[in-house]
């Protein structure tokens, strides 16, 4: 089975990636954005108690996320594998996902860690800020905000994986088919 989690800054293209590399490798597509709307869209136990912290204006806790997940692992227990967007987002968050993989022996087979400069950053999310509609990607003092809590967020996930031979740095600069290709080119050779 081939567990990815793809990482990178935000404007740094996970979600135009994610799409090649489950049309590239059969892989499921688990966004904790998407699985949370659609757990409190249908409802559930989980999407509720997520809904109580969302509606106070706090974060969901690692419990509720890490359940919601291992529900879409267990419902898809015959898939070629995931690629993990969004999550984990902490030390813990990734620990307890290693430690639900194992139970299973389908640990995850590589973070691939989208690299890209910081202007660029920028340019992509005020461009992707015209069309999307979204506030935080039209004012640039927020995106460099953002940008800045992703890297002092991340570098502990990194070594994380990295402590593992399991973290990899893609040139995320270019193309979207050229990232496409390099992102490819690293998984085949997993």
């Amino acid at each position: 089975m081939l567990n990815l989690v793809l990482f990178g800054p935000p404007g740094a293209g996970k979600g135009t990636q994610a799409e090649f590399l489950i049309e590239s490798f059969g892989l499921i597509h688990l966004s904790t954005g998407d699985i949370l709307r659609n757990e409190i869209a249908a409802q559930t136990e989980l999407g509720l108690q997520a809904k109580q912290f969302m509606d106070k204006g706090e974060l969901v806790t690692d419990e509720v996320v890490i359940g919601m997940i291992k529900n879409k692992l267990t419902a898809n227990s015959e898939a070629k594998g995931f690629i993990f967007d969004g999550f984990p987002r902490t030390v813990a968050q990734a620990n307890a996902l290693d430690e639900m993989l194992d139970e299973n022996k389908t640990p995850i087979s590589a973070m691939l860690c989208l690299e890209v400069e910081k202007q660029e950053l920028i340019n992509r999310l005020l461009n992707r800020g015209k069309t999307s509609g979204r506030s935080d990607d039209q004012d640039e003092s927020i995106i460099e905000n953002r940008i800045s809590v992703y890297h002092e967020k991340t570098a502990p996930i990194k070594d994380y994986y990295a402590a593992q031979n399991k973290h990899f740095d893609i040139d995320g600069m270019g193309s979207v088919e050229e990232i496409a290709a390099r992102l490819k080119e690293t998984v085949k050779a997993l």
